[in-house]
Protein backbone atom coordinates (compact mmCIF):
# COMPACT_ATOMS: atom_id res chain seq x y z
CA UNK A 1 0.00 0.00 0.00
CA UNK A 2 1.21 3.16 -0.90
CA UNK A 3 0.71 6.10 1.68
CA UNK A 4 0.50 9.57 1.59
CA UNK A 5 3.75 11.70 3.41
CA UNK A 6 3.41 12.02 7.48
CA UNK A 7 -0.42 9.99 7.16
CA UNK A 8 -0.80 7.35 9.13
CA UNK A 9 -2.89 3.81 7.84
CA UNK A 10 -4.84 4.11 10.68
CA UNK A 11 -5.90 8.08 9.67
CA UNK A 12 -5.64 6.87 5.90
CA UNK A 13 -8.32 3.95 6.41
CA UNK A 14 -10.29 5.97 8.34
CA UNK A 15 -10.33 8.97 5.49
CA UNK A 16 -11.15 6.51 2.76
CA UNK A 17 -14.33 5.13 4.50
CA UNK A 18 -15.15 8.76 4.59
CA UNK A 19 -14.77 9.67 0.90
CA UNK A 20 -16.29 6.67 0.25
CA UNK A 21 -19.82 7.77 1.74
CA UNK A 22 -19.34 11.09 0.62
CA UNK A 23 -19.18 10.28 -3.00
CA UNK A 24 -20.17 6.94 -3.60
CA UNK A 25 -17.68 3.56 -3.04
CA UNK A 26 -17.45 3.30 -6.41
CA UNK A 27 -15.67 6.55 -7.34
CA UNK A 28 -13.14 5.87 -4.67
CA UNK A 29 -10.38 4.03 -6.62
CA UNK A 30 -8.05 2.11 -4.80
CA UNK A 31 -7.21 -0.86 -6.80
CA UNK A 32 -3.65 -1.39 -7.99
CA UNK A 33 -4.72 -1.69 -11.05
CA UNK A 34 -6.98 1.73 -11.66
CA UNK A 35 -4.04 3.60 -9.44
CA UNK A 36 -1.75 2.78 -12.79
CA UNK A 37 -4.09 5.01 -14.85
CA UNK A 38 -3.06 7.41 -13.18
CA UNK A 39 0.94 7.04 -13.20
CA UNK A 40 2.09 9.64 -15.57
CA UNK A 41 3.35 7.86 -19.22
CA UNK A 42 5.67 9.58 -19.80
CA UNK A 43 7.69 10.34 -16.26
CA UNK A 44 10.49 11.10 -16.00
CA UNK A 45 11.34 8.90 -12.85
CA UNK A 46 9.63 5.71 -13.90
CA UNK A 47 10.00 2.13 -11.43
CA UNK A 48 11.80 5.29 -9.07
CA UNK A 49 11.13 4.50 -5.69
CA UNK A 50 9.79 7.88 -5.85
CA UNK A 51 7.71 7.98 -8.47
CA UNK A 52 5.15 10.59 -8.18
CA UNK A 53 1.81 7.33 -7.93
CA UNK A 54 -0.73 8.25 -6.23
CA UNK A 55 -1.97 6.14 -2.75
CA UNK A 56 -5.56 6.86 -4.07
CA UNK A 57 -7.97 8.62 -6.34
CA UNK A 58 -11.35 10.13 -6.01
CA UNK A 59 -13.86 11.18 -8.93
CA UNK A 60 -16.59 13.67 -7.62
CA UNK A 61 -19.70 14.59 -9.56
CA UNK A 62 -20.14 18.11 -8.07
CA UNK A 63 -18.94 20.98 -6.45
CA UNK A 64 -20.39 20.24 -3.20
CA UNK A 65 -18.85 16.37 -3.82
CA UNK A 66 -15.26 18.18 -3.67
CA UNK A 67 -16.37 20.84 -0.91
CA UNK A 68 -16.71 17.45 1.24
CA UNK A 69 -13.65 15.83 0.12
CA UNK A 70 -11.70 19.03 1.13
CA UNK A 71 -13.13 18.64 4.47
CA UNK A 72 -12.12 15.13 5.04
CA UNK A 73 -8.73 15.61 3.70
CA UNK A 74 -8.16 18.76 6.73
CA UNK A 75 -9.35 16.34 9.19
CA UNK A 76 -6.69 14.02 8.41
CA UNK A 77 -4.11 16.12 6.95
CA UNK A 78 -4.48 14.15 3.44
CA UNK A 79 -2.83 15.68 0.79
CA UNK A 80 -4.76 16.11 -2.86
CA UNK A 81 -3.76 16.68 -6.09
CA UNK A 82 -6.67 18.20 -8.21
CA UNK A 83 -6.59 16.99 -12.26
CA UNK A 84 -9.20 18.11 -15.11
CA UNK A 85 -8.77 15.56 -17.69
CA UNK A 86 -5.21 14.06 -16.80
CA UNK A 87 -3.98 14.41 -20.15
CA UNK A 88 -1.03 16.64 -19.96
CA UNK A 89 1.58 14.29 -21.30
CA UNK A 90 5.47 15.93 -20.86
CA UNK A 91 4.47 18.00 -18.34
CA UNK A 92 2.87 15.07 -15.55
CA UNK A 93 -0.07 13.94 -16.69
CA UNK A 94 -2.75 12.74 -14.49
CA UNK A 95 -0.06 12.01 -11.82
CA UNK A 96 0.37 13.46 -8.46
CA UNK A 97 3.65 16.02 -7.45
CA UNK A 98 4.43 13.52 -4.61
CA UNK A 99 4.28 9.82 -4.18
CA UNK A 100 0.97 9.19 -1.82
CA UNK A 101 -1.04 11.95 -2.53
CA UNK A 102 -4.75 11.44 -3.27
CA UNK A 103 -5.72 12.64 -6.73
CA UNK A 104 -8.83 14.46 -7.17
CA UNK A 105 -9.84 13.35 -11.06
CA UNK A 106 -12.64 16.27 -12.01
CA UNK A 107 -13.57 14.11 -15.40
CA UNK A 108 -17.21 13.58 -13.79
CA UNK A 109 -17.85 17.58 -13.87
CA UNK A 110 -18.14 17.73 -17.47
CA UNK A 111 -21.12 20.43 -17.69
CA UNK A 112 -21.38 22.66 -20.70
CA UNK A 113 -22.80 25.20 -18.74
CA UNK A 114 -23.23 28.18 -21.50
CA UNK A 115 -22.31 28.84 -24.95
CA UNK A 116 -23.03 32.26 -26.08
CA UNK A 117 -22.44 33.08 -29.91
CA UNK A 118 -23.77 36.67 -29.72
CA UNK A 119 -21.63 37.36 -26.56
CA UNK A 120 -18.75 35.09 -27.59
CA UNK A 121 -17.86 33.04 -24.31
CA UNK A 122 -18.85 29.82 -22.87
CA UNK A 123 -18.95 28.21 -19.09
CA UNK A 124 -17.79 25.16 -18.79
CA UNK A 125 -16.83 22.48 -15.72
CA UNK A 126 -13.04 21.23 -15.55
CA UNK A 127 -13.97 17.83 -17.20
CA UNK A 128 -15.34 18.90 -20.55
CA UNK A 129 -12.56 18.68 -23.30
CA UNK A 130 -12.16 20.29 -26.14
CA UNK A 131 -13.62 17.67 -28.14
CA UNK A 132 -16.89 18.00 -25.84
CA UNK A 133 -17.35 21.55 -26.35
CA UNK A 134 -16.37 21.58 -30.70
CA UNK A 135 -18.86 18.68 -30.72
CA UNK A 136 -21.65 20.83 -28.59
CA UNK A 137 -20.84 24.33 -30.55
CA UNK A 138 -21.39 22.11 -33.83
CA UNK A 139 -24.43 20.30 -32.83
CA UNK A 140 -26.51 23.51 -31.83
CA UNK A 141 -24.50 25.19 -35.08
CA UNK A 142 -23.42 28.17 -33.33
CA UNK A 143 -21.30 30.83 -34.73
CA UNK A 144 -18.40 30.33 -32.36
CA UNK A 145 -14.85 28.37 -31.46
CA UNK A 146 -12.83 28.02 -28.79
CA UNK A 147 -8.74 28.56 -29.63
CA UNK A 148 -7.51 24.80 -28.77
CA UNK A 149 -4.00 23.27 -28.22
CA UNK A 150 -2.19 19.99 -29.41
CA UNK A 151 -4.03 17.09 -28.70
CA UNK A 152 -7.70 17.64 -28.41
CA UNK A 153 -9.15 15.78 -25.21
CA UNK A 154 -7.25 17.69 -23.29
CA UNK A 155 -9.67 20.33 -20.48
CA UNK A 156 -10.00 23.84 -21.50
CA UNK A 157 -10.03 24.65 -17.60
CA UNK A 158 -7.14 22.35 -17.44
CA UNK A 159 -5.04 23.27 -19.83
CA UNK A 160 -6.07 27.04 -19.03
CA UNK A 161 -4.73 27.15 -15.69
CA UNK A 162 -1.08 25.65 -16.79
CA UNK A 163 -0.80 28.12 -19.25
CA UNK A 164 -1.42 26.51 -21.89
CA UNK A 165 -1.73 27.93 -25.33
CA UNK A 166 -3.42 27.59 -28.46
CA UNK A 167 -3.02 28.73 -32.17
CA UNK A 168 -5.71 31.24 -33.71
CA UNK A 169 -4.96 35.25 -32.95
CA UNK A 170 -3.19 36.36 -30.04
CA UNK A 171 -5.47 36.82 -27.39
CA UNK A 172 -7.24 33.78 -28.32
CA UNK A 173 -3.97 31.84 -28.27
CA UNK A 174 -3.42 32.27 -24.64
CA UNK A 175 -6.09 30.38 -23.01
CA UNK A 176 -5.32 32.40 -19.50
CA UNK A 177 -5.25 35.17 -20.28
CA UNK A 178 -8.55 35.04 -22.61
CA UNK A 179 -10.32 33.13 -19.62
CA UNK A 180 -12.96 35.53 -17.60
CA UNK A 181 -14.24 34.28 -13.88
CA UNK A 182 -13.82 31.28 -12.14
CA UNK A 183 -15.46 28.95 -9.07
CA UNK A 184 -12.99 27.87 -6.86
CA UNK A 185 -13.21 25.41 -3.69
CA UNK A 186 -10.71 26.91 -1.20
CA UNK A 187 -8.47 24.87 1.05
CA UNK A 188 -11.29 24.84 3.70
CA UNK A 189 -13.80 23.94 1.55
CA UNK A 190 -15.88 27.60 0.76
CA UNK A 191 -16.74 28.12 -2.46
CA UNK A 192 -15.01 31.20 -4.01
CA UNK A 193 -16.57 32.92 -7.14
CA UNK A 194 -13.90 35.77 -8.88
CA UNK A 195 -14.86 38.51 -10.33
CA UNK A 196 -17.93 39.76 -11.69
CA UNK A 197 -18.95 35.99 -10.13
CA UNK A 198 -18.67 37.64 -6.88
CA UNK A 199 -21.64 39.42 -7.53
CA UNK A 200 -25.29 37.59 -6.71
CA UNK A 201 -26.90 36.49 -10.14
CA UNK A 202 -24.20 37.93 -12.35
CA UNK A 203 -25.10 38.16 -15.84
CA UNK A 204 -21.28 39.05 -16.95
CA UNK A 205 -19.52 36.05 -15.17
CA UNK A 206 -18.03 35.16 -18.42
CA UNK A 207 -17.54 39.19 -19.86
CA UNK A 208 -15.97 41.26 -17.21
CA UNK A 209 -12.39 39.60 -15.48
CA UNK A 210 -12.37 41.82 -13.00
CA UNK A 211 -15.36 42.93 -11.12
CA UNK A 212 -14.58 44.73 -7.74
CA UNK A 213 -11.49 44.67 -6.24
CA UNK A 214 -8.14 42.44 -6.73
CA UNK A 215 -7.86 40.28 -8.97
CA UNK A 216 -7.11 37.33 -7.77
CA UNK A 217 -7.81 34.66 -11.01
CA UNK A 218 -3.21 34.50 -11.24
CA UNK A 219 -3.79 32.77 -7.41
CA UNK A 220 -5.44 29.33 -9.05
CA UNK A 221 -2.87 29.04 -11.82
CA UNK A 222 -0.04 26.86 -12.05
CA UNK A 223 -0.66 26.65 -8.44
CA UNK A 224 -2.08 24.91 -5.21
CA UNK A 225 -4.67 27.33 -3.57
CA UNK A 226 -7.88 26.24 -4.52
CA UNK A 227 -9.66 23.50 -6.89
CA UNK A 228 -11.50 25.26 -9.99
CA UNK A 229 -14.79 23.56 -10.43
CA UNK A 230 -16.17 26.09 -13.42
CA UNK A 231 -14.71 28.65 -15.69
CA UNK A 232 -15.47 30.90 -18.57
CA UNK A 233 -13.76 31.94 -21.67
CA UNK A 234 -13.89 34.29 -24.72
CA UNK A 235 -14.87 32.35 -27.77
CA UNK A 236 -13.66 33.48 -31.14
CA UNK A 237 -16.78 34.35 -33.94
CA UNK A 238 -15.87 32.14 -36.82
CA UNK A 239 -14.68 33.97 -39.69
CA UNK A 240 -16.33 34.26 -43.24
CA UNK A 241 -13.33 33.66 -44.58
CA UNK A 242 -9.52 31.86 -44.47
CA UNK A 243 -6.36 32.23 -46.42
CA UNK A 244 -2.83 30.47 -45.17
CA UNK A 245 -0.17 31.99 -47.09
CA UNK A 246 3.68 30.31 -47.17
CA UNK A 247 6.50 32.39 -46.65
CA UNK A 248 9.51 30.74 -47.86
CA UNK A 249 13.49 32.32 -47.30
CA UNK A 250 16.97 30.96 -48.27
CA UNK A 251 18.63 32.38 -45.42
CA UNK A 252 19.41 31.91 -41.65
CA UNK A 253 19.73 35.25 -40.95
CA UNK A 254 16.59 35.80 -42.87
CA UNK A 255 14.59 35.10 -40.09
CA UNK A 256 15.62 38.12 -38.06
CA UNK A 257 13.76 40.70 -40.28
CA UNK A 258 10.80 38.18 -40.97
CA UNK A 259 9.87 37.94 -37.16
CA UNK A 260 10.05 41.73 -36.61
CA UNK A 261 7.54 41.89 -39.33
CA UNK A 262 5.51 39.56 -38.18
CA UNK A 263 5.35 41.21 -34.70
CA UNK A 264 4.04 44.06 -36.32
CA UNK A 265 1.46 42.04 -38.41
CA UNK A 266 0.39 40.06 -35.62
CA UNK A 267 0.46 42.69 -33.01
CA UNK A 268 -2.19 44.89 -35.39
CA UNK A 269 -4.09 41.72 -35.68
CA UNK A 270 -3.39 41.39 -39.56
CA UNK A 271 -2.53 37.77 -39.25
CA UNK A 272 -3.16 34.82 -36.89
CA UNK A 273 -0.80 32.17 -35.39
CA UNK A 274 2.31 32.19 -37.71
CA UNK A 275 3.86 28.68 -37.70
CA UNK A 276 7.85 28.84 -37.87
CA UNK A 277 9.52 25.98 -39.56
CA UNK A 278 12.56 25.02 -41.95
CA UNK A 279 12.17 22.57 -44.94
CA UNK A 280 15.84 21.37 -43.75
CA UNK A 281 13.88 19.51 -40.99
CA UNK A 282 13.00 15.70 -42.30
CA UNK A 283 9.79 14.84 -42.96
CA UNK A 284 8.26 12.87 -40.13
CA UNK A 285 9.40 9.81 -40.60
CA UNK A 286 12.22 10.47 -42.83
CA UNK A 287 16.12 10.75 -41.60
CA UNK A 288 18.11 13.67 -42.36
CA UNK A 289 19.97 13.98 -45.56
CA UNK A 290 23.67 12.13 -44.51
CA UNK A 291 25.04 15.21 -46.08
CA UNK A 292 23.31 17.47 -43.99
CA UNK A 293 23.60 15.50 -40.55
CA UNK A 294 27.66 15.66 -40.70
CA UNK A 295 27.63 19.31 -40.97
CA UNK A 296 25.99 19.27 -37.49
CA UNK A 297 29.09 18.42 -36.33
CA UNK A 298 31.70 19.01 -38.74
CA UNK A 299 33.40 22.36 -37.50
CA UNK A 300 35.61 21.07 -33.96
CA UNK A 301 32.12 19.22 -33.19
CA UNK A 302 30.33 21.81 -33.62
CA UNK A 303 27.88 22.81 -36.76
CA UNK A 304 29.17 24.22 -40.06
CA UNK A 305 26.97 27.12 -40.45
CA UNK A 306 28.53 28.00 -44.10
CA UNK A 307 27.90 24.65 -45.12
CA UNK A 308 24.68 24.25 -44.14
CA UNK A 309 23.89 27.81 -45.47
CA UNK A 310 25.47 26.52 -49.12
CA UNK A 311 23.74 22.68 -48.64
CA UNK A 312 20.49 24.76 -48.55
CA UNK A 313 21.16 26.39 -51.64
CA UNK A 314 22.55 24.31 -53.44
CA UNK A 315 20.17 21.99 -52.97
CA UNK A 316 17.56 24.55 -53.59
CA UNK A 317 15.76 24.17 -50.12
CA UNK A 318 14.58 27.01 -48.21
CA UNK A 319 15.95 27.61 -44.99
CA UNK A 320 13.08 28.96 -43.51
CA UNK A 321 8.88 28.58 -44.07
CA UNK A 322 6.36 30.03 -42.17
CA UNK A 323 3.25 29.40 -42.68
CA UNK A 324 0.84 32.61 -42.08
CA UNK A 325 -3.37 32.18 -41.73
CA UNK A 326 -5.42 35.41 -42.27
CA UNK A 327 -9.21 35.54 -41.43
CA UNK A 328 -12.43 38.02 -42.06
CA UNK A 329 -14.66 38.33 -45.23
CA UNK A 330 -12.62 37.67 -48.38
CA UNK A 331 -12.17 41.36 -49.75
CA UNK A 332 -10.57 41.65 -46.19
CA UNK A 333 -8.82 38.52 -46.21
CA UNK A 334 -6.99 39.32 -49.91
CA UNK A 335 -6.53 43.38 -48.89
CA UNK A 336 -4.11 42.13 -46.09
CA UNK A 337 -2.30 39.21 -48.40
CA UNK A 338 -1.52 42.17 -50.16
CA UNK A 339 -0.28 44.04 -47.73
CA UNK A 340 1.71 40.82 -46.21
CA UNK A 341 3.51 40.43 -49.86
CA UNK A 342 4.42 44.25 -49.72
CA UNK A 343 6.42 44.37 -46.23
CA UNK A 344 8.31 41.08 -47.28
CA UNK A 345 9.52 42.88 -49.93
CA UNK A 346 12.35 43.70 -48.28
CA UNK A 347 13.87 40.19 -47.77
CA UNK A 348 15.55 39.35 -50.78
CA UNK A 349 14.28 36.50 -52.97
CA UNK A 350 11.05 35.62 -50.37
CA UNK A 351 8.51 33.87 -51.29
CA UNK A 352 5.04 33.88 -50.42
CA UNK A 353 2.49 31.90 -51.78
CA UNK A 354 -1.56 30.97 -50.75
CA UNK A 355 -1.73 27.35 -50.00
CA UNK A 356 -4.87 26.84 -48.52
CA UNK A 357 -8.49 29.06 -48.88
CA UNK A 358 -11.58 28.29 -47.78
CA UNK A 359 -14.98 29.87 -46.88
CA UNK A 360 -17.03 29.12 -43.57
CA UNK A 361 -18.69 27.38 -42.59
CA UNK A 362 -16.55 24.48 -44.53
CA UNK A 363 -18.43 20.87 -45.21
CA UNK A 364 -16.50 18.03 -43.83
CA UNK A 365 -14.44 17.33 -47.02
CA UNK A 366 -13.13 20.80 -46.45
CA UNK A 367 -12.59 20.31 -42.80
CA UNK A 368 -10.44 16.69 -43.28
CA UNK A 369 -8.41 18.85 -45.94
CA UNK A 370 -7.58 21.79 -43.75
CA UNK A 371 -3.75 21.88 -43.46
CA UNK A 372 -3.84 23.13 -39.84
CA UNK A 373 -6.83 22.10 -37.87
CA UNK A 374 -6.12 24.01 -35.10
CA UNK A 375 -6.58 27.05 -36.64
CA UNK A 376 -10.19 27.33 -36.85
CA UNK A 377 -10.71 25.32 -33.28
CA UNK A 378 -11.29 21.93 -35.06
CA UNK A 379 -9.79 19.53 -32.04
CA UNK A 380 -7.80 16.03 -33.52
CA UNK A 381 -5.24 13.58 -31.92
CA UNK A 382 -2.89 13.99 -35.36
CA UNK A 383 -0.27 15.12 -33.07
CA UNK A 384 0.85 11.73 -31.68
CA UNK A 385 0.46 9.80 -34.75
CA UNK A 386 2.73 12.67 -35.88
CA UNK A 387 4.75 12.32 -33.06
CA UNK A 388 5.52 8.87 -31.29
CA UNK A 389 3.52 5.77 -33.00
CA UNK A 390 2.45 6.62 -36.20
CA UNK A 391 5.44 8.07 -38.61
CA UNK A 392 8.25 8.15 -36.15
CA UNK A 393 11.35 6.12 -36.80
CA UNK A 394 12.15 5.29 -33.38
CA UNK A 395 8.98 5.71 -31.22
CA UNK A 396 10.24 6.17 -27.36
CA UNK A 397 8.80 5.61 -24.42
CA UNK A 398 7.69 9.47 -23.68
CA UNK A 399 9.08 12.76 -23.23
CA UNK A 400 9.07 15.67 -20.77
CA UNK A 401 9.43 19.18 -22.53
CA UNK A 402 11.65 21.90 -21.64
CA UNK A 403 9.69 25.43 -22.28
CA UNK A 404 11.89 28.20 -21.73
CA UNK A 405 9.97 31.34 -22.67
CA UNK A 406 12.61 34.18 -24.86
CA UNK A 407 11.94 37.37 -26.96
CA UNK A 408 10.31 36.85 -29.76
CA UNK A 409 13.41 38.44 -31.74
CA UNK A 410 15.23 36.41 -34.55
CA UNK A 411 18.36 37.50 -33.10
CA UNK A 412 17.64 35.77 -29.44
CA UNK A 413 16.35 32.88 -31.25
CA UNK A 414 19.49 32.23 -33.28
CA UNK A 415 21.50 32.91 -29.86
CA UNK A 416 19.63 30.31 -28.11
CA UNK A 417 20.47 27.82 -30.88
CA UNK A 418 23.51 28.09 -30.23
CA UNK A 419 23.88 27.78 -26.69
CA UNK A 420 21.57 24.95 -26.74
CA UNK A 421 24.05 23.52 -28.70
CA UNK A 422 27.05 24.04 -26.89
CA UNK A 423 25.19 22.36 -23.92
CA UNK A 424 24.92 19.40 -25.36
CA UNK A 425 28.49 19.27 -26.83
CA UNK A 426 29.44 19.79 -23.30
CA UNK A 427 27.42 16.95 -21.78
CA UNK A 428 28.15 14.74 -24.28
CA UNK A 429 24.70 14.24 -25.60
CA UNK A 430 23.99 14.41 -29.40
CA UNK A 431 22.08 17.89 -29.56
CA UNK A 432 18.60 17.91 -31.02
CA UNK A 433 18.77 21.16 -31.37
CA UNK A 434 20.13 22.22 -34.97
CA UNK A 435 21.42 25.91 -36.61
CA UNK A 436 17.64 25.32 -38.24
CA UNK A 437 15.75 24.55 -35.38
CA UNK A 438 12.54 26.72 -35.13
CA UNK A 439 10.80 28.58 -32.41
CA UNK A 440 7.45 27.59 -31.23
CA UNK A 441 4.97 30.89 -31.46
CA UNK A 442 2.30 29.25 -29.99
CA UNK A 443 2.17 32.48 -27.13
CA UNK A 444 1.50 35.70 -27.58
CA UNK A 445 4.33 38.21 -27.47
CA UNK A 446 7.03 35.81 -26.98
CA UNK A 447 8.43 33.03 -28.12
CA UNK A 448 8.94 29.18 -26.25
CA UNK A 449 11.81 27.50 -27.62
CA UNK A 450 10.90 24.15 -26.29
CA UNK A 451 12.75 20.54 -26.65
CA UNK A 452 11.82 17.18 -25.84
CA UNK A 453 14.11 15.27 -23.52
CA UNK A 454 13.10 11.55 -24.03
CA UNK A 455 12.63 9.02 -21.52
CA UNK A 456 12.65 5.11 -20.75
CA UNK A 457 10.35 2.46 -18.91
CA UNK A 458 13.62 -0.09 -19.02
CA UNK A 459 16.49 2.29 -18.18
CA UNK A 460 17.08 4.17 -15.36
CA UNK A 461 20.45 4.97 -15.69
CA UNK A 462 19.47 6.84 -18.96
CA UNK A 463 16.51 8.66 -17.63
CA UNK A 464 19.08 9.58 -14.55
CA UNK A 465 21.38 11.06 -16.83
CA UNK A 466 18.24 12.96 -18.72
CA UNK A 467 17.49 14.55 -15.33
CA UNK A 468 20.99 16.03 -14.88
CA UNK A 469 20.79 17.38 -18.67
CA UNK A 470 17.12 19.02 -18.28
CA UNK A 471 18.37 20.48 -15.14
CA UNK A 472 21.17 22.08 -16.66
CA UNK A 473 19.30 23.37 -19.36
CA UNK A 474 17.24 25.10 -16.43
CA UNK A 475 20.18 26.61 -14.85
CA UNK A 476 21.88 27.61 -18.24
CA UNK A 477 18.48 29.55 -19.62
CA UNK A 478 17.75 31.32 -16.73
CA UNK A 479 21.62 32.57 -16.94
CA UNK A 480 20.52 33.78 -20.04
CA UNK A 481 17.33 35.31 -18.56
CA UNK A 482 15.06 32.52 -20.32
CA UNK A 483 12.92 30.60 -18.16
CA UNK A 484 11.38 27.61 -18.35
CA UNK A 485 6.87 28.39 -18.02
CA UNK A 486 5.80 25.33 -17.46
CA UNK A 487 7.18 21.73 -16.37
CA UNK A 488 6.49 18.27 -15.31
CA UNK A 489 6.15 17.61 -11.72
CA UNK A 490 9.83 15.95 -10.80
CA UNK A 491 11.52 19.65 -12.20
CA UNK A 492 8.93 22.02 -10.64
CA UNK A 493 11.61 22.67 -8.17
CA UNK A 494 13.89 23.23 -10.02
CA UNK A 495 12.19 25.30 -11.92
CA UNK A 496 10.34 27.92 -9.40
CA UNK A 497 14.39 27.92 -7.95
CA UNK A 498 15.42 29.88 -11.47
CA UNK A 499 12.48 32.86 -10.68
CA UNK A 500 14.71 34.17 -7.94
CA UNK A 501 15.09 37.72 -8.10
CA UNK A 502 15.56 39.76 -4.72
CA UNK A 503 16.00 36.16 -2.64
CA UNK A 504 13.56 34.48 -4.20
CA UNK A 505 10.72 36.94 -2.95
CA UNK A 506 7.75 35.23 -5.64
CA UNK A 507 8.52 31.81 -3.90
CA UNK A 508 8.52 33.53 -0.54
CA UNK A 509 5.56 35.30 -0.93
CA UNK A 510 3.48 32.45 -2.62
CA UNK A 511 4.43 30.71 0.57
CA UNK A 512 3.56 33.11 3.03
CA UNK A 513 -0.24 32.92 1.08
CA UNK A 514 0.05 29.15 1.27
CA UNK A 515 -0.03 29.10 5.21
CA UNK A 516 -2.81 31.73 5.25
CA UNK A 517 -5.00 29.77 3.09
CA UNK A 518 -4.19 26.36 3.20
CA UNK A 519 -2.53 26.02 6.75
CA UNK A 520 -2.64 21.90 6.87
CA UNK A 521 -0.95 21.86 3.11
CA UNK A 522 -3.83 19.99 1.57
CA UNK A 523 -3.76 21.33 -1.69
CA UNK A 524 -1.26 19.99 -4.42
CA UNK A 525 1.43 20.71 -1.94
CA UNK A 526 4.76 20.98 -3.88
CA UNK A 527 3.53 21.92 -6.89
CA UNK A 528 4.83 24.67 -8.70
CA UNK A 529 7.83 24.45 -6.33
CA UNK A 530 5.32 25.83 -3.81
CA UNK A 531 5.08 24.37 -0.28
CA UNK A 532 2.82 24.71 2.98
CA UNK A 533 5.11 24.80 6.06
CA UNK A 534 4.69 21.41 7.04
CA UNK A 535 6.62 20.19 4.16
CA UNK A 536 9.33 22.40 2.68
CA UNK A 537 11.67 19.50 3.73
CA UNK A 538 10.57 17.99 0.90
CA UNK A 539 11.48 21.08 -1.94
CA UNK A 540 14.35 19.43 -4.34
CA UNK A 541 14.22 15.73 -3.05
CA UNK A 542 13.80 13.89 -6.23
CA UNK A 543 17.18 16.34 -7.08
CA UNK A 544 19.36 15.10 -3.74
CA UNK A 545 18.22 11.51 -4.62
CA UNK A 546 19.42 12.13 -7.93
CA UNK A 547 22.89 13.85 -6.80
CA UNK A 548 23.44 10.77 -4.28
CA UNK A 549 22.64 8.24 -7.74
CA UNK A 550 24.87 10.35 -9.84
CA UNK A 551 27.79 9.75 -7.60
CA UNK A 552 27.36 6.47 -7.10
CA UNK A 553 26.97 6.21 -11.01
CA UNK A 554 30.43 7.87 -11.44
CA UNK A 555 31.64 5.50 -8.88
CA UNK A 556 30.35 2.86 -10.95
CA UNK A 557 27.97 1.56 -8.91
CA UNK A 558 24.51 0.20 -9.93
CA UNK A 559 21.93 2.52 -9.59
Amino acid sequence: MILPLNVKEADFIAACNKFQKAIGKQWVFSDEADLALYRDAYSAQWDDEDEPIPSLALAPKNTQEVQAIVKIANEFKIPLFPISTGKNLGYGSSAPNRRGDVVVDLKRMNKIIAVDDKRNFCIVEPGVSYFDLYEYVEKHNLNVFLDIPDPGWGSPVGNALDHGWGYTMGMYRDHFGSHCGMEVVLANGEILRTGMGALPGAKTFAENKYGYGPYIDGLFSQSNFGIVTKMGFWMMPKPEYYLLLSLKMKRREDLIPAVEILNYLEDSFIVGWPLYRSPLNPPHGKAMNPELKGYLTSKHGMPDLNKIQNYAIKNEIPYWQIDIPIYGCKETCYANMHYVQERFKVIKDAKIDIIQEFALPMNLEQKTALKHKVSLGIPNMEIFWLSTRGESLEPSDGHVWFSPVIPRDGKELLKCQDVYIQVFRDLGIESPITPFAHPRSWMYRAFCFMLAFNNSRTDRQSNLKMRHAYRTMVKVAAENGWGDYRAAPTFQDDVMDAYSFNNHALRRFNEQLKDCVDPNGILAPGRGGIYPKNAREQRFANKKLDALALKNLKLGRRV
